[in-house]
């Protein structure tokens, strides 16, 4: 009876550190934001940034994050492409998209919890190798790459995830086929979605996803482990590259949060296929847009 009751404390405890994580760090992210650039708000900057072009980076964040949450994937390549076409620079996209994945992960990961849509082994092996790649894209961005120049080679990325998305949505007989190299794929995903501003999801989900992998806890399990992704990656552009473009990046983290648990529940409830292949077009369309800007 004691060891059972030692147990379940154990159990309990371990529960509660998979909520209380998450909310420790985004607690202690907001404090140490608030503390370090304070000064760069004023009452009437803040009032003005409330207007149009706000309520363009919030909607990108609703949509970006209904994506993401139900699909498992494209958060990161539905809002890049959005703000770029919009005309957002890639090094602001791309760290307004890291530094609100930050927040939006975390509402993602503690909403597919609830929701009991996550295999925490699964969690596990995708977490630290997906924290190492992300790591080292993000500094290669902020300190090595030029943005301008790797411009049209993000639009170009984006439209090959467009067709991966669609590709896996397409496909028909997905036989079950146990999943080799998990490090190495989730090195792989975390690295493209720091340099390309996407690709954890297209990436890592879709090939769980085609091994036959059981889609609701593969979507609650890589969206678990894109919260420490993002927040390796984030805290990387923080350090080598600073932040740029607080309206974008509290636009999207409003609208991310707000429709992350909206995003869980549905999980099970839409049809996947019709929606990967609308968001695969779009992704498409929207790239082509950047890509025609720049030629």
């Amino acid at each position: 009876m004691e060891k059972e009751l030692k147990i379940n404390t154990a159990d309990s405890f371990k529960e509660k550190l998979w909520i209380g994580i998450p909310v420790v760090l985004l607690v202690g992210l907001l404090s140490v934001l608030i503390y370090n650039h304070h000064a760069e708000f004023t009452w009437d900057g803040f009032v003005n940034g409330f207007n149009e072009e706000f309520l363009v980076f919030f909607a990108i964040g609703v949509f970006a994050q209904l994506v993401d949450g139900t699909l498992g994937m494209g958060y990161g390549a539905t809002s890049t492409s959005f703000l770029l076409a919009y005309g957002v620079p890639p090094v602001v996209s791309s760290t307004a998209v890291h530094v609100s994945e930050m927040f939006t992960t975390g509402a993602s990961a503690l909403s597919h919890h609830r929701f009991g849509n996550i295999n925490k082994k699964l969690v596990k092996h995708l977490l630290i190798p997906g924290v190492l790649g992300s790591i080292t894209g993000a500094y290669l961005l902020s300190d090595v790459i030029d943005g301008d120049v790797i411009k049209p080679f993000i639009a170009v990325y984006m439209i090959v995830l467009a067709i991966i998305i669609i590709r896996k949505a397409l496909k028909k007989n997905i036989v079950k086929k146990k999943t080799k190299k998990l490090g190495a794929l989730a090195v792989f995903g975390g690295f493209m979605d720091s340099v390309g501003g996407g690709g954890w999801g297209p990436i890592v989900t879709s090939t769980l996803l085609g091994r036959g992998r059981n889609p609701r806890y593969t979507i609650g399990s890589v969206n678990a482990a894109e919260f420490a992704i993002s927040f390796a990656s984030g805290i990387t552009f923080m350090l080598f590259g600073g932040i740029h473009g607080w309206q974008v990046i509290i636009g999207l983290i409003l609208g991310g949060v707000v429709s992350a648990p909206l995003a869980a529940y549905l999980v099970n409830k839409i049809k996947r296929k019709p929606m990967m292949v609308a968001v695969g077009i779009l992704i498409i369309l929207l790239s082509l847009k950047t890509l025609s800007k720049l030629l």
